[in-house]
């Protein structure tokens, strides 16, 4: 067969005859060297594991594990915290370090008030058994003879004996049936329950963001945050574009670390103190705020720039990463609920700053304004103060709620007024309230020296609308506006400058600031100034004023809606860094439902208040009949000393009047002031005779 035969090689020098050597036949299909087998397997792992699939589908895996695991580490958390005094402690070790041994003493009295009542419901609980069985026995007991009392009844009334034992035979029918079904959702319960414990603990990871940043997707993922070190923060100062500083870090032989103080954990990011070289003042390090921010991997508010007492030094706070859009918790009005007030003496507990640290801000005495664009949380943030003040039983409030969508309705029942409502006639009411407010302002500025006074504080949110409102009273003076003829204006002008001294104040609440809604004395007037975010600049200085903003105050920085609560505040009521002239606070937000609850504990320590929703102007005045009155029997009496025993009369009603007022009654009458030996008075006879010819309904035209 020819696949058998061999071919001969003929060697032609020697005539040797050599059989050839065989062709290697060809690879048989299918097969391949192994060599080369296992470099294109490889080729193809390598391919399978450096995909963008494969890692996407990695990511996926670790960040939903992550989740769950993450998930799980922040649930126990939370169960050890709230069954030890791991808390307390923690805060405990918080306040020592920070140097604050009150707030340290005090965390120590609630660790201690915890263990008492653990150790109380731990012993509860060794009775608990005793406790249960005989509540058992009587239970049993009390049933069975209901059911033998009830199935006699039944007996009786169907005249059949067999009824005696039908309720408990229905009884233990309905027992029976629960546990049928008892047995038939058991089994998918506990196959479904552990998935649903794991689902829950995936949400909460998900919810906390447990997971690493590789794990993420790719638009997620940032890869800024890092962990902040000296050798960052030197490389950070040095790429500022401040040249002396730039030139002064190349010359140190210890490339700059000896600029730098210890960094110090400091809230959620860390302290850290830098000492400028000659020749750099720190306002060109608080210029470059952003700039610095960038160079340490964070956004422009995670970095605060202050300054300490040292000369020539700043202090960075620099945030972690996305620690800031995380919520500061629940207000310590709400989880204390023995929190007292004290108007004087005491802070109001209003948020964090941006370290971490409590901010409180004093009321005593000053006037308030808060503003910001819609929907920021301004009235939450006001209401928070409001509610802390009503736990002093000594402070009284007049609110007006030119909103009127039931902000305020907590306060029904602990103001004295309250008014809510957007239109003309709530912002003449309002205007009512305010001029009510200067009335008792004037009266206690008569008031004898050293006599002690109750605090007053009148609210107006939303006081744009009563600025911008075009309603005109019977006298031709518009109630809005910022000219002299405004009552509105003018009434809060009067409070702003005298009512500080007899404990008359007045908070206003108002969005969007402009001139027009918002006019220059006002806004001056206020001694705590606060924004939450703002549009422009311009609007910022507004608010809080140009010292404030000139100084690093920046509420038009602030993120719209991601920011919301976190206010800019201007004030001698608050701590504010050495060198500063403003501090950023994350106020403590109260729902409806909590300020609800604090409300109601102001209104307990009160004997009892009936709010009225309009403006209370007594009886009907008859000013023509009091001036007859206080004119007695003398023929002819002093504008000045009329004045005098008329507000002797009815200090509610004429304490505030002037000769202006006085002249408005008489004037264009028989009975108008006229000058005796150089001095305006008034005359008995012409006054009588005025009121003797008045018609009958004369008394209400006249009181108007």
């Amino acid at each position: 067969m020819t696949d058998n035969v061999v071919p001969l090689f003929k060697d032609p020098s020697t005539d040797t005859v050599t059989a050839a050597s065989p062709t290697p036949a060809p690879a048989a299909a299918g097969t391949d060297h192994p060599v080369r087998v296992w470099k294109r397997t490889a080729s193809g792992v390598r391919t399978a594991v450096t995909s963008e699939r494969t890692k996407t589908a990695a990511r996926l895996v670790a960040r939903h594990g992550m989740y769950v695991i993450g998930g799980t580490r922040i649930t126990a958390k939370r169960t050890w915290d709230g069954r030890t005094g791991s808390r307390y402690e923690r805060m405990i070790r918080a306040a020592e370090a920070a140097g604050n041994w009150e707030e340290a003493k005090e965390w120590e009295d609630r660790l201690q008030r915890f263990r008492s009542g653990r150790h109380h419901r731990r012993m509860d609980l060794l009775k608990a058994p005793q406790d249960a069985v005989k509540s058992v026995a009587y239970g049993t007991g009390l049933t069975v003879g209901g059911l033998l009392l009830l199935g006699i009844v039944l007996a009786i009334a169907n005249k059949d004996a067999s009824w005696i034992l039908a309720p408990i035979t229905a009884v233990i029918d309905a027992i029976a049936a629960i546990v049928h079904i008892g047995t038939v959702v058991w089994g998918p319960a506990v196959t479904v329950g552990p998935w649903l414990a794991l689902l829950a603990l995936w949400g909460v990871g998900r919810q906390r963001q447990t997971a690493p940043q590789w794990a993420l997707p790719a638009q997620q993922r940032d890869d800024s945050g890092a962990p902040i070190t000296p050798s960052i923060v030197v490389t950070a100062l040095r790429d500022l574009g401040i040249a002396p500083m730039r030139k002064a870090i190349k010359e140190m032989g210890d490339a700059g670390a000896a600029m730098l103080g210890p960094i110090r954990i400091a809230g959620c990011g860390v302290e850290v103190d830098a000492t400028l070289p000659s020749g750099v003042s720190t306002k060109e390090v608080q210029e470059r705020r952003r700039k610095l921010a960038e160079n340490l991997g964070r956004h422009e508010h995670e970095v605060f720039i202050t300054l300490p007492a040292a000369a020539r030094t700043v202090r960075l706070w620099i945030a972690d990463s996305g620690a800031l859009d995380e919520p500061i918790g629940p207000s310590p009005l709400v989880t204390d609920t023995k929190t007292a007030a004290n108007y004087k003496t005491g802070k109001a507990p209003w948020g964090q700053d941006l370290r971490g640290d409590v901010a409180a801000l004093s009321l005593y005495q000053r006037m308030l304004l808060i503003t910001g664009l819609s929907n920021q949380g301004k009235t939450a943030a006001l209401r928070a103060l409001a509610l802390w003040a009503a736990l002093d039983k000594t402070v009284e409030f007049r609110i007006a709620d030119l909103k009127g969508v039931g902000d305020w309705n907590m306060f029904d029942g602990l103001a004295t007024t309250l008014i809510q409502g957007p239109t003309d006639d709530h912002v003449i009411q309002a205007t009512e309230m305010v001029e009510e407010l200067v009335a008792e302002m004037e009266r206690r500025i008569q008031m004898p020296p050293g006599t002690v006074f109750t605090p007053l504080i009148g609210i107006v949110d939303e006081a744009q609308v009563a600025f911008m409102c075009p309603a005109v009273g019977d006298d031709k003076r518009p109630y809005g506006g910022s000219k002299a003829t405004s009552r509105y204006f003018m009434a809060v002008r009067k409070i702003h400058n005298q009512g500080r001294a007899v404990d008359v104040l007045l908070w206003e609440g108002t969005q969007d600031p402009t001139d027009q809604n918002l006019p220059k004395l006002v806004r001056e007037g206020a001694h705590t100034r606060v924004s939450l975010v703002l549009g422009t600049e311009s609007q910022a200085r507004m608010a809080l004023g140009d010292k404030a903003v000139d100084g690093g105050a920046a509420p038009h920085l602030l993120r719209q809606d991601l920011d919301k609560g976190t206010v800019v505040v201007a004030s001698g009521g608050i701590t504010i860094p050495a060198g500063q002239t403003s501090i950023t606070v994350r106020t403590h937000y109260l729902d409806d439902e909590q300020a609800a609850e604090v409300a109601d504990r102001a209104k307990a320590l009160r004997d009892g208040i009936t709010t009225t929703h309009t403006v209370d102007h007594g009886p009907a005045l008859d000013p023509l009949a009091d001036i007859l009155t206080v004119l007695g029997t003398e023929p002819r009496v002093l504008t000045q000393d009329v004045l005098k025993r008329l507000t002797a009369l009815n200090a509610k009603a004429y304490g505030g009047w002037s000769f202006i007022d006085l002249k408005r009654v008489l004037d264009g009458t028989p009975a108008a002031p006229y000058k005796s030996d150089g001095r305006m008075t008034i005359a008995r006879e012409r006054v009588a005779r005025l009121l003797a010819n008045r018609p009958d309904d004369g008394s209400a035209s006249a009181a108007e």
